[in-house]
């Protein structure tokens, strides 16, 4: 059934990427949605523009009144959230972001994207194909595709197309006619216990779908149905750069075909793709000419790829500053990271975003770790410790030159010390 106008839903944490996304498609489908978040975000204002009530702080008020409300919360929010304590005192249904990912899958034909890395850009190229080739998919995107300004829609056509996410299992959870796999890679070391029980759940992944577009190292994985391989891209030159984007244009362009698309057209309309957000998007320029580019990659192979991309455009420095995300990830992977920012010209280090961890628990984990690795890497070449959003803008500013680009890379609220940058 795809009338959701007898559902009442509320969802916590709605300003981020991927929960304002599962807001704008249930709103579509015709449910009444409110929502609440710690934040204002750039997401909130999709959300309003939906019709879409959303409050600034958490509150037990916010949860609307009445019986049947259901409560929408994604794995950042923690138990003690006073909004979903109101849920649980007053009996409603609480659904987590999986739940409701799973329930939108079953409304239409399904490609959905995993991977360690490139979901959200490989994604976005589907919708892309997909919308240039006339199929109207409804989408789910972690990030706004620049085709059409939003990161959620609910299509006219047959297909839906998500992200599929390994970071609390929710991959598994959700019915799959096309699985993408565009890499296996260890990123959430307090989930998953080792390499091997990765693959093993991406194996299960795999086998819930009838077709599956993988790359050759990956077909191991695969079981029964049909398998699709890609490799290099192609099709006509792509407007965005990176080997990284090469690849996933690749996988992109097999899951269109497999939806109906035709390969010469929808690779034409590939060739087209501009990026999504907080994937190798350009802000701007600051008052010394410097480009500033916002990437949202918060692994060593992530920040690696988009240094290399950026040397593809020929920029005379590259200066990398990175926001780690999450004091699990920086603990197993700062060397990794020192040894991915020692690509730069001037890589520097900011303090690590915690997301949902506490310092507190990783005693001696900081970003520091991280510039340190990034100077034995380079050999002793320059490496600049700013912990806070206001030295480095100081910093910055005085070092940032015509001919530069700056990567502001990391998961977490980086961004906005990029758009400050520009002011």
């Amino acid at each position: 059934m795809s009338d959701w106008s007898g559902r009442r839903l509320h969802v916590v944490g709605i300003a981020g990427a991927g929960m304002s996304a599962y807001a704008i498609v249930c709103r579509a489908l015709g449910a009444a949605v409110t929502g609440s978040d710690r934040a204002e975000s750039p997401y909130l204002e999709r959300v309003r523009a939906a019709g879409i009530e959303a409050a600034i702080g958490h509150a037990a008020a916010n949860v609307p009144a009445g019986e049947g409300v259901e409560v929408v919360v994604s794995t950042a929010i923690p138990a003690s959230n006073p909004e979903l304590e109101a849920a649980r005192e007053r009996g409603l249904r609480v659904l987590s972001r999986a739940d409701l990912l799973a329930e939108l899958t079953r409304l239409k034909r399904t490609i959905a994207v995993a991977g360690a890395h490139g979901k959200t850009t490989t994604s976005s190229m589907v919708a892309h194909a997909l919308l240039g080739c006339g199929l109207d998919p409804a989408y789910v995107i972690g990030g706004t595709l620049s085709t059409t300004q939003t990161n959620a829609a609910w299509g006219s056509g047959e297909w839906l197309v998500v992200e599929a996410d390994e970071s609390d299992r929710s991959f598994l959870a959700i019915d799959v006619d096309v699985a993408v796999v565009t890499n296996v890679e260890l990123d959430h070391h307090t989930e998953w216990p080792s390499l091997a029980a990765l693959r093993d759940a991406f194996r299960q992944f795999l086998d819930g779908a009838p077709l599956a577009v993988l790359p050759p190292e990956l077909l191991p994985l695969r079981g029964a149905g049909r398998s699709v391989e890609f490799g290099g891209w192609a099709g006509p030159e792509l407007a965005v750069p990176g080997g990284h984007n090469r690849s996933n244009a690749a996988a992109a362009l097999e899951a269109a075909v497999l939806a109906g698309a035709p390969r010469e057209q929808a690779a034409a309309a590939l060739a087209t793709f501009g990026g999504a957000g907080r994937r190798f998007e350009t802000l701007g320029r600051t008052a010394s000419g410097a480009v500033v580019v916002d990437d949202y990659a918060h692994h060593p192979t992530e920040v690696a790829a988009t240094i290399a991309a950026a040397r593809e455009l020929g920029f005379g420095r590259v200066v990398a500053i990175f926001q780690p995300h999450l004091y699990s990830r920086t603990q197993h992977l700062f060397r990794r990271f020192g040894e991915a920012l020692a690509a730069a010209d001037l890589p520097a280090v900011l303090e690590v975003y915690p997301a949902r961890e506490r310092a507190g628990d990783f005693p001696g984990v900081s970003g520091r770790l991280i510039a340190e690795a990034a100077a034995d890497a380079g050999g002793g070449k320059r490496v600049l410790w700013l912990p806070d959003f206001d030295a480095a803008e100081r910093v910055l500013r005085a070092e940032l030159r015509e001919g530069d680009v700056l990567l502001v890379l990391g998961a977490g609220d980086v961004d906005a010390l990029g758009r400050r940058l520009l002011s």
